[in-house]
């Protein structure tokens, strides 16, 4: 989904009940992959399990103050100028109501992060997905009316959607189909600055987009033997046009593979050189639009991009901090996660999430206003145990205390068993946090008093950069120090301690 597509055409197709391809109700049947038999074939299958309502089962349920349109004719004609028109639809197959349409306004904020303007959103009560349709073929003309009625020009869809699926949907709403996980993508290579954050972006999306490639049947053939003058053992189809596409992206794929574990080398050779001057490590993880980035600058100043759109950030920052006692420590910023992170996007940023693995602490920040918080914190732990942190130390963070609710922040601190309430915005609880930081830090083995001359003071800033000073005093022979520190800075102290210099 990109700003840029053309609204008026895409109004003229709508109008003319025709997708955007003038070739494609005529070839639809060309395009269709192997698997779509299969999942036609699941559309009669016996329903079994929970059966509900009648009434539940007969409605397309309107899910209301989605609606993103615009209240100002100029602005909504500018807006139209450059954004895409969605209807939203999800499959409510488990829990509430109330947790299918949070499911769905996640959706809505996803949309307009891509760029698009949220008409209207729907959600059908189904024990799963229609395996041809996604909401079932009655419901899918249901959904078609809505669609234009609305003017929309894209529907997008709370779920990862089968090739079979899109297409059969598509061939019955006659605009564009988009999953979730479409859509995440996009967000994601809209929001990549750095070279390993396009390169991981656009790896994920090839990955996305090889079993979903159309082709166009047989009347695209790239090599074809016959009766010309290509000799024996050359007659017959050759590779089709989608075959070739396919091998190309998988060329790509690998040689982008290539280039990720070169960038991912640079990145290991900065932490090792951080773990060799002993310096701690805090790695901020969390929901997207939690406020990790705006609580990395309270704790740093280190003045990242803040935003109030999800996955603002996907480069990783990291920022040399200070405890109050004086300890040196890094502080890290990671890409946020999101309920059903797409597989691809995991694996394709796994090399990024590893600041989390690498860490000795975790920030897990959450937003305390959320409706859904302990989902949130679910969501976000699974991803860490997939990159391998969990046996990394957390500190759950809930963050924006000036905007929740207090009985959801006191269940909140009840149910975990390590946690602290903050504000970023406002800066409360920031001293308590960093004092809890102080604390959960690894500390040094080795406790020793010392007496370093003043031709030494490189070694008394190592004692400051490297360990934990406990007290300090200049005496006339030299700096006295009471310090904790690890054992190669001990070795270097030694020659320095009282049973030394008898």
């Amino acid at each position: 989904m990109t700003p840029s597509s053309s609204t008026s055409r895409d109004a003229q197709n709508t109008a003319a009940g025709r997708t955007a391809d003038p070739r494609t109700d005529s070839l639809r049947a060309d395009a269709l992959m192997e698997e779509d038999a299969a999942w036609s074939r699941g559309i009669d299958q016996d329903r079994d399990g929970e059966q509900f309502d009648r009434s539940d089962r007969a409605a397309l349920r309107r899910v209301v103050g989605l609606s993103t349109e615009l209240e100002d004719v100029t602005e909504v004609e500018y807006r139209q100028l450059r954004l895409e028109r969605v209807v939203l639809v999800g499959v409510w197959t488990s829990g509430t109501l109330e947790d299918a349409e949070n499911s769905l306004a996640e959706l809505a904020a996803l949309a307009e992060t891509a760029g698009a303007l949220v008409l209207d959103g729907v959600v059908q009560r189904r024990d799963k997905p229609d395996p041809a349709t996604y909401i079932g073929s009655g419901k899918a003309q249901e959904l078609r009316d809505i669609v234009l009625d609305s003017g929309a020009d894209t529907v997008v869809c709370d779920g990862e959607l089968s090739p079979g699926q899109l297409i059969h949907l598509e061939d019955v709403v006659k605009v564009k189909v988009v999953d979730r996980t479409a859509l995440i993508l996009d967000i994601f290579a809209q929001h990549a600055k750095s070279r390993e954050g396009k390169a991981q972006v656009a790896l994920a999306q090839m990955q996305y987009m090889l079993p979903r490639l159309r082709g166009w049947g047989q009347s695209l053939s790239r090599q074809m033997g016959g009766g010309g003058s290509g000799g024996m053992a050359t007659r017959g189809p050759g590779e089709t046009k989608i075959e070739t596409d396919r091998r190309r992206i998988r060329e790509k794929m690998a040689k982008m593979r290539r280039e990720i574990a070169e960038m991912k080398t640079g990145r290991e050779i900065k932490r090792q050189e951080r773990k060799r001057h002993r310096v701690p490590s805090v790695a901020i993880a969390g929901y997207t639009n939690a406020g990790k980035s705006s609580l990395l600058n309270r704790l740093t100043g280190a003045g990242v991009l803040v935003e109030n759109a999800l996955f603002a950030t996907l480069d990783p920052t990291v920022r040399r901090a200070e405890t109050p006692s004086g300890r040196l420590y890094t502080l890290a910023d990671t890409v946020g996660f999101v309920r059903h992170l797409p597989h691809h996007l995991v694996e394709a940023f796994r090399s990024t999430m590893e600041e989390v693995g690498e860490s000795d602490l975790l920030l897990h920040v959450v937003d305390g206003s959320h409706p859904a918080p302990e989902e949130q914190l679910a969501a976000v732990r699974e991803v860490v145990h997939d990159v391998g942190a969990k046996d990394v130390r957390e500190i759950v963070v809930i963050n924006k205390a000036d905007a929740a609710d207090p009985l959801v922040l006191q269940r909140l601190l009840g149910a975990e068993r390590n946690a602290i309430t903050v504000s970023a915005r406002t800066g409360e609880g920031i001293a308590e946090l960093l004092a809890l930081i102080d604390a959960e830090l690894p500390r040094p083995d080795i406790e020793l008093e010392v007496l370093v001359p003043y031709t030494h003071g490189a070694l008394v800033s190592r004692v400051h950069a490297e360990g934990e000073v406990l007290s300090e005093e200049h005496t006339p022979e030299g700096t006295l120090l009471k310090a904790r520190v690890h054992e190669e800075l001990a070795a270097a102290l030694a020659p320095y301690t009282p049973a030394a210099a008898h």
